[in-house]
């Protein structure tokens, strides 16, 4: 009995997700976000959330949402934190747990995002957001960067087969700055995880592109990955 009223005689709160989902667009970083169609703030721009049920995890909860907005599963995602500023929801006392993903754009279901009015949008072109989602958008980018700087976390957003101007552009995208391509591919080269197959690209040029793809077993053999 005493060890039950120690849970009685305090507060219930709601604990929600929401996921910041990065992907590439050509020459672009962008995110997925959607007009939301309830209150409050209803209409306005939000990320994709939602309430952890009795019978799932936070990080269940997270797979969960994700599935649901883009068709995936076996997406990569890492948490971002805890957002719990005690009005940050007008509707509820919401304690929420941010997460970020990243996935090829072309992979997601699009019938599905258009069900939930959901656009990709550029990330340095972002509208105004409900409550915190900015700040979660931010703080997600900023752990997104320190890791794709030392983990190929970025070959998520790309598909299998790809060009090295695809996958420059790419991280480009990321940091917001160019990179010299000579020196680019030189360090590019050095990693052998990366590797040249003999497929050529030919939408951009009648010469066409040599196509590379990313080899997880030859990485995971105590290679080194650094842009």
């Amino acid at each position: 009995m005493e060890h039950s009223n120690f849970y009685i005689h305090n507060p219930k709160f709601y604990v929600s997700v929401d996921c910041i989902i990065f992907g590439f667009n050509e020459s672009e970083l962008d995110v997925l976000l959607l007009k939301r169609n309830f209150q409050p703030a209803k209409g306005q721009w939000s990320l994709m959330g939602g309430f952890v049920q009795e019978e799932e995890s936070v990080d269940d909860a997270a797979k969960r949402v994700l599935r649901e907005l883009t068709g995936l599963s076996d997406i990569y995602m890492e948490q971002v934190g805890t957002f719990g500023e005690i009005e940050r929801d007008p509707g509820e006392r919401v304690i929420s747990v941010a997460y970020y993903a990243l996935i090829n754009i072309n992979e997601s279901d699009k019938e599905l995002v258009k069900q939930y009015n959901a656009f990709w949008v550029n990330i340095n072109d972002l509208p105004e957001l409900i409550f915190d989602h900015t700040e979660m958008i931010e703080k997600a980018r900023t752990l997104m960067c320190m890791k794709a700087a030392t983990e190929p976390i970025s070959f998520e957003m790309l598909p299998k087969l790809f060009t090295l101007t695809q996958l420059q552009k790419l991280y480009e995208a990321i940091y917001g700055e160019e990179y010299d391509k000579r020196n680019f591919r030189k360090r590019i080269a050095d990693m052998k995880f990366i590797e040249k197959t003999d497929k050529i690209d030919k939408t951009g040029s009648k010469r066409g592109a040599v196509l590379y793809q990313f080899n997880k077993k030859v990485y995971n053999k105590d290679q080194k990955f650094k842009i």
